[in-house]
């Protein structure tokens, strides 16, 4: 393990080093998969809070001494009438007791200190690494980027609340996914390079159908990601909790009120009817083109199997936990569980195009 250097007249900070040295990566890696974990419980955290309709709960952003909750009585009552001077109180929650707005203001606390937490736990070993020569090379932008992700990251969730303070009485679907898009991004940059600091054995792949293959795997994670930040949309307007049934909606394939707003566009985006029919054909194509990919995979690349076929599994779950969400109107347990199935999905899909990027040709 190496040492800060205490010699009198020696220039602090050191010079980084031009690499990354070999003996240090074994805990960059553990310290990266520690925050992968972090990432996750945050994303379900997140979409409990919203789930609950929580997220509004805390009217105030304040990065040091938010930290600390309410302590006393008098301080939940000061916090109870601040949430009461906003729309969802008075449209939604009128009545409200102390004793139930404390549930949701623990929801959204909680939340807010995950963040927090998440922060210090990246930004605390990330000093500690850097200035003791542990990272160096492409690695230092890298994960100076990732660092920067996770502020920007903090500042979307706060502009997000904002847009259920004054006018509405939630956030804003478009804010809303944002914000749960940028944290799929973060979680996906951070198991890339915690792989790339693994030092994961390329497989080989030898096949006229590599570089098909290869292309695919990363489309696919596209489309996968696209399909999250669909669902947002269909969280962020609770579509939800409208169409019950599968698999037709409202006895017919396509809705009636499919092209219901205007303009025409809005319909992806604000209209209940579209943007739950968008999810779900988005989930039947994910689920084709997975089938497709695999098949090729199985028959063309077969050392490529394994994490195949660990995608089409989690997708096959994964639709149908969708389907019992939809058919159950979205209980908070069965919420949350398809969230986490949509990170297992996006965690395979990740695996899958990363492998195939880094085989041997």
């Amino acid at each position: 393990m190496r040492k800060l250097s205490t010699n009198i007249g020696r220039t602090w900070p050191q010079p980084l080093p031009v690499h990354t040295p070999a003996e240090a990566k074994p805990a960059l890696v553990i310290w990266l998969g520690a925050i992968l974990v972090l990432l996750a419980a945050m994303i379900l955290l997140g979409g409990a809070t919203r789930l609950t309709d929580s997220g509004l709960s805390i009217t105030e952003w304040q990065v040091v001494s938010g930290a600390l909750p309410p302590l006393s009585e008098a301080s939940w009552n000061e916090a109870f009438e601040k949430y009461k001077q906003i729309p969802e109180y008075a449209l939604i929650n009128a009545g409200m007791t102390l004793n139930e707005f404390k549930v949701i203001y623990w929801w959204e606390w909680s939340h807010r200190f995950l963040g927090r937490l998440i922060g210090l736990a990246f930004a605390l070993p990330f000093f500690v690494f850097l200035v003791s020569g542990r990272i160096g090379g492409d690695y230092v932008w890298k994960l100076t980027g990732l660092f920067i992700l996770g502020g920007l990251q903090g500042a979307l969730g706060w502009f997000m609340v904002q847009s259920g303070l004054v006018d509405r009485v939630d956030v804003s679907q478009y804010r809303l996914a944002a914000h749960l898009g940028l944290a799929f991004v973060i979680f996906g940059a951070v198991a890339w390079v915690r792989w790339d600091l693994a030092g994961r054995a390329p497989i080989s792949i030898k096949s006229e159908f590599a570089p098909l293959i290869r292309y695919a795997a990363v489309g696919l994670l596209v489309l996968i990601f696209l399909q999250i930040v669909a669902g947002a949309f269909v969280a962020g307007i609770k579509a939800g909790h409208t169409y019950n049934t599968w698999p037709l909606m409202d006895g017919a394939l396509v809705p009636k009120g499919y092209w219901f707003v205007s303009p025409w566009y809005l319909n992806f985006f604000d209209n209940a009817a579209s943007v739950q029919f968008n999810h779900r054909v988005l989930a039947y194509v994910i689920l084709a083109l997975t089938l497709g990919l695999a098949i090729v995979v199985f028959r063309r690349a077969a050392s490529l199997s394994a994490p195949a076929l660990i995608l089409v599994g989690t997708v096959l779950v994964q639709v149908l936990l969708g389907i019992w969400t939809l058919l159950a109107v979205v209980p908070l347990p069965l919420g949350v569980l398809h969230q986490a199935g949509g990170i297992a999905v996006f965690a395979a899909a990740l695996n899958l195009a990363y492998t195939s990027q880094i085989a041997e040709r």
